[in-house]
């Protein structure tokens, strides 16, 4: 799986409650995701496009479970998130709701400018931008499947009707 889009730079310590804002938790889904990252980038729900890629620094979607992090993400149209480090939950949810996310310990945010054109090798864990690249953690195959059948509950029901297909 290859991906390219436009980036989003954001800092470290990004959390669960700066994507999915506690006191908008009550709202539906598509209505929350409008508050994703308002504390640190107001215009972000209005501004991001359909397969733009955010990188961040380290700690990325730490803080509380809350998969609506994730959810509202997805909901605006991020293809994928690489941070230097990522919260385990944070990731796990992504790979559950078929977003990719991938850690990058030696990524230098410095080396990127706010919609850089950048791609990524899914399969072979590399960001790379202009024939610069940076080596990323690579997902297991079964995670990199699940993500590419649409998440968990897509995935548990493709192979179910496969097997019963037999």
């Amino acid at each position: 799986m290859r991906l390219e889009g436009r980036v989003w730079i954001l800092g470290d310590g990004i959390d669960t409650d700066v994507l999915a804002p506690g006191r908008y938790m009550g709202l539906p889904p598509e209505d929350l995701a409008q508050y994703c990252l308002e504390a640190v980038r107001p215009e972000f729900a209005s501004q991001v496009m359909p397969g733009d890629i955010i990188i961040a620094g380290k700690s990325f979607g730490v803080g509380s479970s809350r998969e609506q992090a994730v959810e509202s993400l997805k909901i605006l149209g991020i293809k994928a998130v690489v941070a230097k480090s990522l919260g385990g939950i944070f990731q796990r949810n992504a790979i559950n709701l078929g977003l990719v996310c991938l850690s990058c310990p030696q990524l230098d945010t410095s080396r990127f400018c706010e919609f850089d054109n950048v791609q990524i090798d899914v399969e072979a864990g590399i960001l790379s931008k202009a024939g610069q690249t940076c080596k990323c953690e690579k997902l297991p195959i079964f995670l990199r499947k699940m993500i590419s059948d649409g998440g968990l509950i897509k995935h548990l029901k493709k192979e179910t009707t496969s097997k019963e297909a037999l």
